[in-house]
């Protein structure tokens, strides 16, 4: 099991916070865990520990800052996709530090009546697509949510199984809200510019909903 570390916000610049998960699972053999908050990232690196497979385990650093009580005792977490919030209207799909986005932008958006539905997708590969096609069959809208930029990211991957598996579901087509398609600046007015924040998933989501043309 290698731990290893992702994403911007720090000021690292482009050569300490690049999000390359993507890469990493799409070599074979290879399992990728990606926790979003303290009580998962202890339960699945207990279980990334004791699983046979080769795993990266991989952190993002802003969730350092966070401070959350868990268990002193062993635990494990599955990798299964969880469901943080449950809506009617929408759904949002994300993981590592950006589902606390997702989830801030569900708060707002329940505010004005717009139920969404926020998925943790806690291991990359293997890739619980259950939960997620059982709520796009109950909400009929999606988007993505990841740091790393749109090219080739991993959001492409959620993209195509939802296409596959549950296309006649789909009243919208899937929007994906990234990191821009640059280097991480290392400027730190930039490098907030670049983190995708609460207000890009509530606009894309509206567009969503409405039918509009995303970016």
């Amino acid at each position: 099991m290698i731990r290893t570390q992702c994403g911007a916000g720090l000021g690292n610049g482009a050569q300490h916070s690049q999000s390359l998960e993507n890469i990493l699972a799409h070599v074979p053999g290879i399992r990728v865990v990606m926790p979003s908050n303290a009580y998962d990232a202890k339960g699945l690196l207990l279980r990334a520990i004791r699983d046979n497979n080769p795993v990266v385990f991989v952190e993002h650093k802003a969730l350092y800052k966070l401070k959350t009580e868990v268990p002193e005792e062993a635990y494990e977490v599955g990798y299964e996709s969880e469901v943080k919030q449950a809506g009617e209207d929408i759904t949002i799909i994300s993981y590592s530090a950006m589902v606390n986005v997702a989830l801030k932008a569900a708060k707002k958006l329940q505010e004005e009546g717009i139920r969404a539905e926020v998925i943790d997708v806690k291991s990359i590969e293997p890739l619980d697509m259950a939960p997620i096609l059982q709520s796009i069959k109950k909400t009929g809208h999606a988007v993505i949510v990841h740091e790393a930029v749109k090219k080739s990211g991993f959001g492409g991957e959620i993209v195509a199984q939802i296409q596959e598996f549950a296309f006649e579901s789909l009243k919208k087509p899937i929007l994906r809200v990234t990191a821009p398609d640059v280097p991480v600046p290392f400027a730190r007015n930039l490098e907030m510019a670049y983190v995708p924040d609460e207000t890009q998933v509530i606009e894309a989501v509206k567009v969503t909903l409405k039918g509009g043309e995303g970016e």
